[in-house]
């Protein structure tokens, strides 16, 4: 069965994105073991992005490097949908489906598609969405030495519910990047 995973390499002051979307930050990460990343990237059918990074991707795409110019370093293939408000604007591109609709919808559509695939969120606001409705399996998180000051969040709800993970896997040479895979304590 497919599980719905929210994945992410964040900088030690919380933050997924620098301002404007900008991940060339990520060059400070440490280098993921070998054959990581492809690993990773092979477990996911669907991934969910919103339309914010997929503007900024555009917009930086001759700024960005190999790692952060495509998912998984372009390790991965695969259906990405991108949740926008706005889909007609982005019809014409062939490489995702634009969609607008809830997370809800989303994530019942992309489990459809996945099969016995994962389905990965690459946003923290449709994750935030996600986890309201109690839709995340699974939480992939590295840790990459840098503060970056300002940005986008991991996770800021103000007035927000609190959300309780558990440990299921450190991820073996990823250990100086805090790799960890967390599921979450449901009651």
């Amino acid at each position: 069965m497919a599980k719905v995973a929210w994945g992410f390499t964040c900088s030690i002051d919380g933050f997924i994105a620098g301002p404007d979307h900008d991940m060339s930050w990520l060059s400070a990460s440490d280098p993921m073991p070998e054959g990581m990343t492809a690993s990773m990237a092979g477990r996911v059918g669907v991934i969910i992005s919103g339309r914010s990074g997929y503007d900024a991707a555009k917009a930086q795409r001759d700024e960005r490097d190999e790692m952060t110019s495509e998912a998984y370093g372009g390790a991965w293939s695969g259906t990405e949908f991108i949740l926008t408000h706005r889909p007609e604007e982005i019809a014409d591109d062939p490489t995702i489906v634009p969609l607008n609709v809830d997370v809800v919808e989303a994530i019942r559509r992309a489990k459809e598609i996945a099969g016995d695939e994962d389905v990965q969120i690459i946003s923290a606001d449709i994750a935030r969405q996600a986890l309201q409705h109690d839709l995340i399996d699974e939480l992939q998180v590295f840790v990459a030495p840098v503060f970056l000051g300002d940005g986008i969040r991991i996770f800021d709800v103000p007035g927000g519910r609190r959300y309780d993970w558990e440990l299921v896997e450190i991820y073996e040479g990823a250990e100086r990047s805090f790799g960890r895979t967390y599921r979450p304590k449901r009651n």
